[in-house]
């Protein structure tokens, strides 16, 4: 089996943790995804495509593998109509956060019915236990449960009631998760929890995503610092 893998270095490097014996893995350049000839492989995962879906004519013109794209703030559905291009059942959605990439389970969606049998074997070759379906929804389940913890940890901090230090403790004591908000944060990368919380609020207008203020001046001193 040949898989394709385009993104960030630390995305790349997730992704090709522990794959199957037999399947061989060709990391591409994301500026130059778009010269490859991509009918060789069996399937691309891009865990950039929610930042920059360019690729996705090109993707379209070559129909043989099966489009694994990150698309934990954009809706696939959306890409396909703002692109005037028909749907096809050959794309997949998948949480590619930083830090979520690696789980047990991949968390993907199926906008389009795709074969399902034919990505549980792609997702196992993989180093997968299965793919996690979920709805196709921006933010997916996860990072939108997990961003929406992160922004109600910078109300706290906001408010004065805890330190970051406090809160990240008080959150992995009383839930076990691994890491507190603001250690996910550090680990997701405040733009993209940024980008997502913005996108869910404008899917959703419910009030538990609108950006803190705090995250918010976070984010843009994050951006003014060139970070």
């Amino acid at each position: 089996m040949r898989i394709a893998i385009t993104g960030k270095d630390s995305a790349t490097e997730a992704l090709s943790q522990g794959v199957s014996s037999g399947v061989n893995i060709t990391t591409i350049a994301r500026n130059e995804i778009h010269l490859r000839d991509l009918q060789e492989f069996d399937a691309v995962f891009d865990a950039e495509f929610d930042e920059d879906p360019a690729p996705i004519r090109h993707y379209t013109s070559q129909n043989k593998p099966l489009y694994f794209l990150g698309s934990a703030t954009i809706l696939l559905e959306e890409v396909f109509l703002q692109h005037g291009i028909a749907p096809a059942d050959n794309f997949i959605g998948f949480n590619s956060l930083p830090g979520l990439i690696r789980r047990s389970l991949l968390e993907a969606c199926d906008p389009f019915g795709t074969d399902r049998v034919r990505a549980a074997e792609i997702v196992r070759a993989m180093g997968y236990e299965a793919p996690e379906w979920v709805g196709s929804r921006v933010g997916l389940v996860t990072p939108r449960i997990l961003c929406m913890i992160i922004n109600e940890a910078f109300y706290t901090l906001q408010e004065g009631t805890a330190n970051r230090r406090d809160i990240d403790a008080a959150m992995k004591l009383g839930t076990n998760y691994p890491h507190g908000p603001f250690e996910w944060c550090d680990i997701i990368g405040i733009d993209k929890v940024y980008r997502l919380l913005e996108s869910v609020y404008a899917d959703t207008k419910e009030e538990r995503y609108k950006i803190c203020p705090l995250l918010k001046t976070t984010f843009l001193h994050s951006r003014l610092a060139g970070n």
